[in-house]
């Protein structure tokens, strides 16, 4: 025969009724009361160790969803644009309406992209502010009359010298402002 302790030797000891602790003897009743006991312990540390996993596992929608195309971005900004006309008074949605037309949109966007730059337009009238003001002076010293183009003249001058700034600080940099 073996000499280990632990396996049972006969038929009647391989089906232990009643299991000795530290304090008593347990019936069958008692170990599956305990068995119980110990399931419905497990279930709940189950769960509350999912509840901390979702807690920590939390992501951005971006992350969640992927990133937003052009499509999904145009259609939500459709439906912004028509939830927000329609809370406007008529005479305000129609103006709304004709400005945020795809047409106009465009053509806004151009202009402020190419015509209507900052450094184009702050260049320009600080330009003409200073030239008008030398010219006024010149003008007033010799007793010539100016004929009020003088200013448009100093800006577009001023504008000219800021969209070619513009240009060689992308062209030197390659950034945008």
């Amino acid at each position: 025969m073996s000499d280990t302790p632990d396996k049972p030797t006969t038929p009647q000891e391989s089906t232990p009724k009643a299991i000795k602790t530290d304090t008593a003897e347990l019936s069958p009743r008692d170990i599956e009361a305990q068995a119980e006991r110990a399931k419905v312990k497990d279930k709940a540390d189950k769960a509350i160790e999912s509840k901390k996993n979702k807690k920590t596992k939390k992501t951005t929608s971006s992350n969640r969803r992927g990133n937003i195309n052009k499509k999904q971005r145009d259609d939500s900004y459709k439906k912004t644009i028509t939830r927000v006309q329609n809370e406007l008074p008529a005479s305000n949605r129609l103006f709304s309406k004709i400005i945020h037309n795809q047409v106009v949109e465009n053509i806004s966007d151009f202009i402020a992209a190419t015509i209507a730059r900052p450094n184009a337009l702050l260049s320009g009238s600080v330009v003409a502010f200073f030239l008008t003001l030398l010219t006024y002076t010149v003008s007033k010293t010799i007793g010539y009359k100016l004929s009020g183009y003088e200013t448009i003249t100093a800006f577009i001058i001023g504008w000219i010298i800021g969209i070619v700034y513009d240009y060689l600080k992308v062209l030197i940099t390659g950034k945008k402002s």
